[in-house]
């Protein structure tokens, strides 16, 4: 039996044929030939030859990303669901239960449901609350519609959180991610920093699923992690900034933000006075304060291009990567600093940096009005404010 497992499907639209791409993790040293199962019109069933590529960032881990190209059969007018099986299956049972839905049934270029939607993959033993409110009440205020979690494990104050902006507020979708029920999956990023079969609990599948998901159904995607922001510096929000950024660089782009690291254990004071929103009662929800960490690393030849994240057209992209895209039609650019930049709240990168060589930026400061206010309520509602526990 071959050692694939099978994530997604998504009817490609963008090529000469009609084909449906199956999203899958593979073993990337096995050898093996793929048979696609379509589910037809009427119930019927039609094969064709499956074509694998496997995507080239991988970090050395035994198993990667792939994409299971299946041409669709004449005779197949309109599939509805899809199997992948190796040539050298014996029974039909053996890839019957592994039927997935074809999703993308119709392409749209204009007129989606949302204007922003961001990918936050993968969340495991997830304990920040604090600055996971920040976080989605930052990306509210920014102009975002829509958040898609990738979620492994986490807090039980955690969970009230997605619950609260899951049902409550619409505001987020949960996917369940558990990827460690098929493979040893791995908490690092590299094979030395964690041992395991797979990436960084499949945080590229996750990453590639949530681009084919949103293909339609966003004008932009975001892919970033939870405790990084992407900040406009000359305007308030994305909905301001992305038609600048189309006229400097061109539309349909994918647009890559640097990455200033705010170290999560630095706190220093500011350079002048500020009239900052009372914060006391946040004390007793656990995790980062985001507001209190407005010093970052300097920018330096090492670490000016690595870790940045991206906002692209996802109808332009056809697989991407933790840091940037693999592939695309138009390539992507990077923006001018002092057009917007990525604020990154994370332990440090520099940890011999003494204090007198970090730097102030206050540009958070900006939002902090509205941001408190939205954090207060987010707290109060989800039972998460000292407020609402004293009144339970």
């Amino acid at each position: 039996m071959t050692k694939t497992l099978l994530i997604s499907a998504y009817l490609e639209h963008r090529s000469n044929k009609r084909e449906v791409r199956v999203i899958a993790i593979v073993r990337r040293e096995e050898k093996v030939s793929y048979r696609c199962i379509f589910q037809c019109q009427n119930q019927q069933w039609h094969t064709s030859k499956g074509v694998l590529s496997i995507h080239t960032d991988h970090f050395g881990f035994s198993y990667g990303t792939a994409d299971i190209m299946c041409p669709i059969p004449p005779e197949c007018e309109n599939p509805s669901h899809i199997s992948v099986a190796s040539d050298k299956t014996i029974s039909e049972d053996e890839y019957m239960e592994k039927f997935l839905e074809v999703n993308n049934e119709k392409a749209q270029t204009e007129s989606f449901p949302y204007d922003f939607t961001v990918c936050i993959s993968t969340m495991f033993d997830f304990t920040n609350v604090l600055q996971l409110v920040q976080s989605f009440e930052m990306l509210q205020l920014l102009g975002v519609n829509k958040v898609f979690v990738y979620k492994t494990n986490c807090s039980e104050e955690t969970q009230r959180v997605l619950d609260y902006y899951s049902s409550k507020k619409g505001f987020v979708e949960v996917i369940p991610w558990s990827m460690s029920r098929f493979l040893n999956v791995s908490r690092g990023w590299l094979p030395e920093h964690g041992p395991g079969d797979l990436h960084y609990f499949g945080q590229i599948p996750a990453l590639n699923d949530c681009l084919f998901r949103n293909m339609y159904k966003s004008k932009y995607l975001a892919l970033h992690d939870i405790d990084e922001l992407i900040l406009p510096q000359t305007v308030k929000s994305w909905t301001e900034l992305l038609p600048l950024l189309e006229k400097k660089y061109s539309p349909n782009k994918c647009y890559m933000f640097e990455n200033n690291v705010f170290p999560n254990n630095v706190s220093l004071p500011s350079p002048k006075e500020q009239n900052l929103p009372k914060m006391d009662h946040w004390k007793g929800v656990p995790g980062v304060n985001i507001l209190a960490h407005l010093h970052q690393e300097p920018i330096t030849k090492e670490t000016q291009y690595i870790k940045f994240k991206i906002i692209v057209n996802p109808r332009d992209i056809y697989s991407v990567s933790v840091h940037g895209v693999l592939k695309s039609d138009h390539g992507c650019s990077w923006v001018d600093r002092n057009m917007a930049r990525m604020y990154h709240t994370r332990d440090q990168m520099q940890p011999l940096l003494t204090s007198d060589k970090m730097i102030y930026d206050g540009r958070l400061l900006s939002y902090s009005a509205p941001l408190s206010l939205a954090v207060d309520t987010a707290l109060q509602e989800s039972g998460l404010s000292k407020e609402s526990k004293n009144l339970n």
